[in-house]
Formats: structure tokens, C-alpha cells, sequence
């Protein structure tokens, strides 16, 4: 089967390690016996051969308020802040930044072992700086618990049209909102009086009860905002009522916070400069305004055809998808949205694109005089910069880690002529050799079109590829 995916290859073998279990004696008739275990194969190094292509078109320029440092909260504090810096204690913790039309929001933290096993609240407020009111518009919207919604070994495909399949909170999230859902707890509108602030969210961690003191939640939004608005995430722990119980933060505590308030904490590692030469790469947490919600790309020959004429047998042509610093497969193209603002200890780059939506077209088109079966597959080669072995590098078995875990939505007309929308849910490990996500017979000079769709989901590895092969 590995032939009939990935022909033609080069399988690289590393030797056999041949292990001798020392000191595993018994006695048997006077004679020592000692236990052997069997030699066993090393990995296998598969190469699959085949052009990668750079992804065509670009992101566009819809901002992301975007959260994401520290995703381990221990300190109470400012996540990140565009308000703008006067009157504020601390100025450095806040970006001036001020948001109008569509705008995202992706908020993605954690909590550990907390003092007392107390509650922590994330916060997201809005702020109207206008002197007439404003209305935020609330088009899509998910939050989850990682309670809700833990992070389970899955099989590398499940059918997910009722959106029940997930592996993590932030996989979840980003599903539903690939649905168009918002969740009933978002209000379809916000209105902020002027000079006046709003809670988009003010959600709870809880810890207490479970069988490890440690929860998340993931929060994606896609938002319109009739005005300029100013963006504040924040963490703060549950506040007591008088009986002892917990409540959540009032909009005037979270404000208390936001004016006199300092960096939660602790903080994560520096990132490395983009134009550091040496050392390792360290790609660090992202906090601040990036640049970029959506990626379309029509998957063709070249920039002016309207067909992607699938390879030859046993050829393959990969795309690459979400290609970063240390991960371009060869392409030499970084997809990895820029920094509008950050705070100087966090991501020089939106490493991951988390919450970038990638609507990807394939016309795929059979020139030749014969039927030809044509599989796409959604996969994760091994990481590299540059192709070292010439083509992707996949490995049996697989490294036991999931790089990619999310839900993929398919259009096209199947085999029978039927129109088909599928949402696949995908747990795979980094260099996994895989089934096709879909195949296709097509027959001789003939076009069948493939719409794939993802939002590129939190707590995955970049980069993947999208590859077309003709069997």
C-alpha cells in the first residue's frame, strides 16, 4: 500500500538495531540459557518524489487581535492590550491599536496547578473612544474548555459532519466557526456607549473537581465593528462572594486591572530575531496585532491557467501549506502573517497562522486519452527548509506526535455525480504516510473541481502540504 501512495519512492534504510537482553539468564539442565530478544527493524525513511509548489495568492489584510502569550498563566494581569498607553501605569503593556470594520479574535491559554485551586477568568474587553455609540457585530463565534474538549489519540480520518469529532479546544473552536456557528453564549451584537467599555468575554478556567489541576480555553471570533474600538485580553482570578463562593470579575474590576494593571505572567521563552544567523530557532508565543484572516488560493498550473493538470502516473505535485522560518519544504515562501504591533518579547511573526482560514481550488484536469484515479491527501512531511533528499521526507512508523489535528471541509461532485460536502476531522503524526483524503476517477479530457477548506488549527505544527498524485 505505501508503494501505491507514495510511487515512486526511496525507501532509505537506517540498518537493524539488534538489541541482546544482558543479565536475562535462567538454568537448564546445567546449562545457562540467555534470552535474545528478536533484532529489530529501524525506521524507514520514505522519499516521496514530486515538484512542491509555493501556495499561490496571499493572505489578505484583515487584522487578528491575536492572544496567545503566556499560554501558561500563573500571574493575574494584561495578556495583550491595544488600548492606547496615557493614564495607564504601566504604557508598555499597552499597543495602541484601534480596530474598525472586520476585524478577528483569537485568544488561546492555559492554567496550572493555580494557589488554592482557584478559578482564572479570561477577560476580553472592548472600548469605544467615540463619542457616538458602536456596534460590534459578533459574526462567528467558540470558546471551549480544554475540558470540554481534551486533547485524545484519534484515528488519522473521521467523518465529522456534526462537529462532534475534536481532539483540543482550539481545533474545536475554529470547526465550528469554519460551520459559521456562534456559539449561544455570544450575543449577535455589541453595543458600546461612547467613551464606554463592554465584555466580549469573561470566561472561566476552572480547575477545582478535575482529576488534574490543569485546564485551557480557546476563543475565536470573527467580528464587524461599526467604529474604532480598542481591544484588551486579560486573566484574572475568580473574585469571592460573601458566602465564600466564587463569581466572576465585574466590567469595573477587569478596568481596575487594565489602568493599573502589569504583564501576566510567568513570561515565555524570547523569541529569535528574524535575521539571527546562527543558534537555534526559537519561534516563541504570539502577542499583539497580526495581519491576515484568509488565504485563497486557485491551485493551477501557473499564475494565468484555469486548470491544474494533474501529474503524470505515479507522479505527485505538493503544495505547500503554512510554511514558517526553518519550514518552507524547498518552496522558499514564508506564509506566516506579519505583525502589525507586538510587545518585544514575543513573536516577531504569527508562527502557525492559527485561525487563518485557507480556501484552497483545485481544477484538476485529466489531458490524457485515458482514465486516470486521482488522489489528494492533506499531509505533514517531516520539517525542513530545504529538501535535503530531493523530494518530501515521510518515515515508517511515524514519529509518535500529532502535527496536525483538525477539521477539513471537502466540496466536489463525486464519482456518481453527486454533489458532496464532507467535514473531515485529520489526527496525524509528523512524517505519517497516509490514505488519500479523496479520490477521484476522471475520465479522459475531463475536469473535476475539489474546494478544500480549513481553519488552520491551534495546538498543530506547521508545516503540511496538499498533494494531488495520479496512481
Amino acid at each position: 500500500m505505501i508503494h501505491k501512495l507514495v510511487s515512486p519512492v526511496f525507501i532509505l534504510l537506517f540498518g537493524l538495531a539488534v538489541t541482546q537482553t544482558v543479565g536475562c539468564t535462567s538454568f537448564k539442565n546445567g546449562s545457562v540459557v540467555v534470552a535474545q530478544t528478536s533484532p529489530k527493524l529501524a525506521p524507514q525513511e520514505i522519499v516521496q518524489s514530486g515538484k512542491v509548489r509555493p501556495l499561490p495568492g496571499k493572505l489578505d489584510t484583515i487584522p487578528v487581535f491575536n492572544s496567545n502569550s503566556p499560554e501558561w498563566i500563573k500571574n493575574e494581569g494584561i495578556l495583550l492590550s491595544t488600548f492606547p498607553n496615557n493614564g495607564k501605569k504601566v504604557p508598555a503593556a499597552h499597543l495602541n491599536f484601534a480596530f474598525q470594520g472586520r476585524f478577528d479574535l483569537f485568544a488561546h491559554h492555559y492554567t496550572h496547578t493555580p494557589k488554592d485551586l482557584q478559578t482564572l477568568y479570561i477577560g476580553v474587553m472592548l472600548h469605544n473612544p467615540s463619542k457616538k455609540p458602536v456596534t460590534v457585530n459578533v459574526l462567528q463565534a467558540a470558546s471551549y474548555l480544554m475540558q470540554d474538549a481534551p486533547f485524545v489519540t484519534l484515528p488519522p480520518y473521521l467523518e465529522n459532519n456534526d462537529g462532534k469529532v475534536y481532539s483540543g479546544p482550539g481545533a474545536r473552536a475554529v470547526s465550528d466557526v469554519l460551520r459559521g456557528v456562534r456559539q449561544a453564549e455570544f450575543p449577535a451584537k455589541l453595543v458600546i456607549p461612547p467613551g464606554g467599555s463592554r465584555m466580549l468575554l469573561n470566561h472561566p478556567i476552572p480547575v477545582r473537581n478535575l482529576e488534574k489541576p490543569v485546564n485551557g480555553r480557546s476563543s475565536f471570533l470573527r467580528l464587524r465593528s461599526s467604529g474604532k474600538v480598542y481591544a484588551a485580553s486579560m486573566a484574572m482570578f475568580a473574585k469571592k462572594n460573601a458566602d465564600g463562593s466564587d463569581r466572576a470579575p465585574t466590567l469595573k474590576e477587569w478596568e481596575t486591572l487594565l489602568n493599573n494593571g502589569s504583564f501576566a505572567g510567568p513570561r515565555d521563552k524570547t523569541p529569535t530575531p528574524p535575521d539571527a544567523t546562527g543558534g537555534s530557532l526559537i519561534y516563541g508565543r504570539v502577542a499583539g496585532v497580526s495581519q491576515g484572516s484568509q488565504w485563497q488560493a486557485n491551485l493551477v498550473d501557473h499564475i494565468k491557467a484555469r486548470e491544474l493538470t494533474i501529474p503524470a502516473r505515479g507522479q505527485g505535485i505538493s503544495f505547500a501549506l503554512d510554511t514558517l522560518r526553518g519550514g518552507q519544504l524547498g518552496t522558499k515562501q514564508i506564509q506566516t502573517a506579519k505583525m502589525l504591533v507586538r510587545y518585544p518579547d514575543t513573536a516577531y511573526e504569527a508562527h502557525g497562522n492559527y485561525g487563518v482560514e485557507y480556501n484552497l481550488s483545485l481544477p484538476l484536469k485529466n489531458n490524457t486519452n485515458q482514465t486516470q484515479k486521482v488522489t489528494v491527501t492533506l499531509e505533514t512531511p517531516l520539517k525542513e527548509d530545504k529538501l535535503s533528499q530531493g523530494g518530501l521526507r515521510f518515515r515508517k512508523p511515524s514519529l509518535n506526535f500529532p502535527f496536525f489535528r483538525g477539521t477539513v471541509r471537502l466540496r466536489y461532485v463525486d464519482d456518481q455525480g453527486q454533489q458532496k460536502t464532507r467535514y473531515v476531522h485529520l489526527w496525524h503524526r509528523t512524517g505519517q504516510v497516509l490514505e488519500p483524503l479523496v479520490q477521484f476517477v476522471i475520465p479522459p479530457a475531463s475536469q473535476r473541481n475539489l474546494q478544500v477548506d480549513v481553519i488552520y488549527p491551534p495546538d498543530s505544527t506547521p508545516p503540511q502540504v496538499l498533494t494531488v498524485r495520479t496512481l
